[in-house]
């Protein structure tokens, strides 16, 4: 019977008293098992396995890089996110039923004690076909105008001429409540035929829309068509400050004509609520 001499090359770099003679296939250095990393040759010690891992390149989900990707072509990110969050509140509708939508729809009179609802009545609905009608609005209004104003001044019209829509519900019809992004469709509608007509276009087209879509609030029961009104009015004079404030000098105006006219909008709605609670 023959043995290997004894010697410290026989014993693990990291356990001197565990004796091996398996080597690391990079650095040559003896690993017991407990410190082995099968390779697609041999084995290898931690060191290498660690310095190896530390040189690859890291490779991001792929959700986030196609993320990065959609912001950097233009595409019109916040109008996706918008109908993402929407259908999902839908969803969450047909699991919970009625709750998510009473916990969420506009009432005036709750206003002053539950403000987010100016805000999250945009993302109830209250069928297939009101949801389907109004995201394929949103696609097609918003993807252009979102690509013609941006990201930001796009949000800005879509969610203050939402709170119109609601502002506008609580001053003619306070008692009625209020569900849908019409009020902030109407917004875009608006300021999609203020733009147009400042750029030259005629947006006829656009007008009969509005006018065709108004009178169907109008006359079909169960619209709110004074969320349709205030959203279209609201719209059309953010269109107006867009154009009247597009030279890069007038950033701020343009910002704090916006900013004052949501602030506007909130308070009326929040002094209209005290209003029918008193």
């Amino acid at each position: 019977m023959t043995y290997a001499p004894s010697s410290t090359d026989n014993y693990c770099y990291r356990h001197p008293d565990r004796q091996s003679f398996v080597l690391c296939q990079r650095c040559g250095r003896t690993v017991c098992a407990q410190c082995q990393t099968q390779a697609a040759v041999g084995v290898h010690c931690p060191e290498c396995v660690r310095e190896a891992r530390g040189a690859m390149p890291r490779v991001k989900p792929q959700a986030v890089t196609r993320g990065r990707s959609m912001v950097s072509s233009g595409a019109p990110v916040a109008t996706y996110a918008i109908m993402a969050v929407s259908v999902l509140v839908w969803l969450v509708q047909q699991v919970a039923g009625s709750a998510v939508t009473n916990e969420l729809a506009f009432f005036a009179p709750l206003t002053l004690s539950e403000p987010w609802r100016l805000i999250t009545t945009m993302f109830v609905h209250g069928s297939f076909f009101h949801i389907l009608f109004n995201m394929w609005s949103v696609y097609v209004f918003g993807s252009m105008l979102e690509r013609q104003l941006g990201r930001v001044r796009y949000l800005a019209l879509y969610f203050v001429s939402g709170i119109a829509g609601s502002v506008a519900v609580s001053l003619i019809a306070p008692g009625t409540a209020a569900i849908g992004a019409s009020g902030a469709i109407f917004g875009l509608l608006g300021a999609f035929f203020v733009i147009e007509r400042s750029l030259g276009g005629r947006g006829v087209q656009i007008l009969v829309l509005v006018a065709l879509n108004l009178a169907i609030g109008f006359f079909v029961p169960g619209i709110a068509w004074q969320a349709h009104v205030g959203g279209v009015i609201v719209g059309a004079v953010i269109g107006l400050i867009y154009m009247r404030t597009r030279h890069r000098s007038q950033n701020w105006i343009q910002i704090g004509a916006i900013a004052g006219l949501g602030l506007l909008l909130v308070v009326i709605a929040l002094v209209r609520s005290a209003q029918l609670l008193g």
